[in-house]
């Protein structure tokens, strides 16, 4: 059962106290009660609650100032402000100051069960909210990877100790390895983690295309520009830009990404204004860098931007103590996932599956179980 709608109800006026905090009892809601703005707000301290609904012009403390505390202690609490002045002025002092809602007096008592109810609505939501963001970052926190092997283990002390920093990481590993995944627990371990974590495959995407997906555009841009877009780097403001595949970037969106990370801020496609932005850098290859650097295809200042730290992700071959728990896990994964009972692996399948090299690494040995699975 969840705890009852806790309500502290403010008002120097006697009868308007008792009326309104009358009224919410009897609906089921546990409410306090202060006679003035400084009583509320030592009630709100000593006892946090759900929702405060003042009167706005009180002596001691206005119901303003009670606002401004009580949202300087706890932000998520909601505030109704009522008031005997109903103008437009009140109206849009309190709704600036950070209240909730604003109701006139004498109060409608129906309207304000209504406002309490969206109140809780939007409170209950914020709540899941949290839940599903807290579940995301378990889901994806560094102890959910799969790997006992030293190798693997070694790449993920790594990835706890860079992920308290805001440093660029280049993650490299051949393609199925994981390394979406290292970004992934990356992101979420660090500072940024309530911030989005934006993702982008620079292989994936010409070269046009592949600048207006990362930097944006203006309307008129280019033909079929028919409306501003912002692009990746905005889009994970305050979060992470994971870019997949860095080594594919070409040549002329390799300086655009050396100017990001050396001045934090873009300029959209069609436009020479800057745009601050902050955002941590994750980047993964299969490629060879170095010798890309060397062939004139990637530029080496880029490459030392980049290259800050780098987390190498072993393939699966090289880490063949891994293969029983990964076996076991993503066969437990496809079977909950289709609906299936499975009992184990057959020796000998078990056998052809560890001495197997994988060559598409960890994805292709999700793939083998999966289709096993199904058929």
């Amino acid at each position: 059962m969840s705890p009852p709608f806790r309500i502290l109800v403010a008002d120097d006026e006697p009868a308007q106290l008792e009326l309104v905090s009358g009224f919410l009892a009897r609906q089921g809601f546990e409410v306090l009660t202060a006679a003035d703005g400084r009583a509320a707000l030592e009630s709100f301290k000593a006892e946090p609650v759900d929702l405060i609904l003042t009167d706005q012009k009180m002596p001691g403390l206005s119901g303003l100032e009670l606002l401004q505390a009580a949202r300087a202690a706890n932000p998520e609490v909601a505030v109704i402000v009522m008031t005997a002045y109903g103008t437009i002025e009140h109206a849009v002092a309190a709704i600036k100051g950070g209240a909730t809602d604003y109701l006139t007096k004498p109060v409608n008592l129906d309207a304000l069960l209504h406002r309490i109810g969206q109140v809780r609505d939007r409170q209950r939501l914020l709540g899941e909210n949290r839940e599903l963001r807290a579940a995301l970052q378990e889901r994806h926190r560094v102890e959910g990877i799969i790997g006992e092997s030293g190798r693997m283990q070694e790449a993920l002390s790594l990835v706890r100790r860079v992920a308290a920093s805001d440093a660029t990481v280049l993650i490299r590993g051949e393609s199925g390895t994981g390394k979406e995944l290292i970004a992934k627990a990356i992101h979420y371990a660090s500072r940024r983690a309530p911030g989005p974590l934006v993702r982008v495959n620079c292989a994936a995407l010409p070269e046009a295309l592949l600048e207006s997906e990362l930097f944006g555009h203006e309307k008129g841009a280019f033909t079929g520009a028919q409306a501003m877009r912002r692009g990746r780097f905005e889009l994970a403001h305050g979060g992470s830009l994971f870019l997949d595949e860095i080594g594919d970037l070409p040549p002329h969106l390799q300086v655009k990404l050396l100017r990001v990370l050396q001045e934090r801020e873009i300029e959209r496609v069609g436009s020479s204004r800057p745009i601050a932005v902050d955002v941590r850098l994750l980047a993964a290859t299969h490629r060879d860098l170095e010798a890309l650097v060397k062939a004139g295809r990637f530029r080496d200042d880029l490459y030392y931007r980049l290259n800050v730290v780098t987390i190498a992700v072993p393939p699966l071959r090289e880490r063949r103590e891994d293969i029983p728990l990964l076996l076991d896990h993503v066969l437990a994964k496809f079977a909950r996932e289709n609906g299936k009972t499975i009992r184990g692996v057959s020796r000998e399948a078990r056998e052809t599956l560890l001495r197997y090299d994988y060559p598409g690494n960890v994805r292709e040995l999700e793939n083998l179980v999966e289709r096993a699975v199904v058929l």
